[in-house]
């Protein structure tokens, strides 16, 4: 598993490395564009290559994009739906130059319109995308149970996907918080196994790309999407070492989106945490064997 964090591209594609390393992140996630804006970043073939050296003298094995949150490829608004697509696909775009181990979405939502319709235009504006780059993949994110927000189970998940188009590039991200409030309980190995089973069964784990470590600020069941610091939330440091610690999580980019103790992100002491309860669950794993 490759722990670290989201962290910022602020005066360059390149200097999200250095952050990361400077948390101590084996893995980083970014944002493609100004979150708040649709305006894309203008990236070049100079900021790829220096992006790419920056890595190569890193310790940092992998980086994923978050397709900002501006996106809902399910409207029924033809032109917020065009936007949604242009970002989407500078995302990949900029993911096939950095060799970014996906891109991650949420697929969008409702906005009250129905659901089996809304599905057919996310599916469509995401399969488009995808025909307008090359070879990095799309993940998408289990959000956190909310109705309306599509994804909010694996059936919703493996339902886009087989509308998509089927594709191996189409991916899943896991978020421990959204499962949580969902209303799975993934604070122990038995449980979370469990939770496992049924997303291969439904959308296949071959397709899991990466996970998001976070707490939850909200109770299991709540479908309220509130991230809380690492053992500071309802799953507490037991639950996060459980879901830390699950073999079938091995070698995937795990980051944290924590609010952080001073309200800017993760920091290195929550990366350092994040490690920490990984080798104690897999000490308790080893000791039920």
């Amino acid at each position: 598993m490759l722990i670290g964090a989201h962290v910022s591209t602020a005066g360059g594609l390149d200097r999200a490395i250095g952050r990361g390393t400077d948390l101590g992140c084996e893995a980083i996630q970014i944002f493609h564009q100004s979150p708040r804006m649709w305006r894309p970043t203008r990236y070049g073939e100079d900021d790829f290559a220096a992006f790419a050296e920056a890595m190569d003298a890193s310790p940092i094995k992998a980086v994923v994009i978050h397709a900002v949150y501006l996106i809902n490829c399910a409207s029924k608004d033809a032109a917020l739906r065009k936007k949604s697509l242009a970002s989407l696909t500078h995302a990949l775009r900029i993911g096939d130059a950095i060799g970014a181990a996906g891109v991650v979405l949420h697929p969008g939502a409702q906005k009250g319109e129905p659901l089996a319709p809304s599905l057919k235009r996310a599916a469509r504006t995401i399969s488009a995308a995808l025909k307008d780059s090359d070879r990095c993949p799309l993940l998408l994110e289990q959000t956190a149970g909310h109705k309306g927000l599509l994804g909010r189970d694996f059936d919703q998940t493996a339902r886009l996907i087989e509308l998509a188009g089927g594709g191996k590039r189409l991916g899943l991200c896991l978020d421990s918080c959204h499962l949580f409030v969902q209303g799975y309980d993934i604070t122990d190995a038995e449980h979370l196994s469990t939770v496992l089973d049924e997303a291969d069964a439904k959308v296949g784990l071959e397709r899991l790309g990466c996970i998001h470590v976070n707490d939850a600020a909200a109770p299991l069941g709540s479908c309220r999407d509130r991230h809380a610091n690492i053992g500071k939330g309802e799953m507490g440091k037991r639950g996060l070492a459980a879901f830390l610690s699950e073999p079938r999580f091995e070698g995937l980019p795990a980051t944290l989106e924590t609010p952080g103790p001073e309200k800017k992100g993760a920091d290195r002491k929550e990366v350092q945490a994040a490690k920490r309860l990984r080798r104690t669950g897999l000490k308790r794993r080893r000791a039920a064997t």
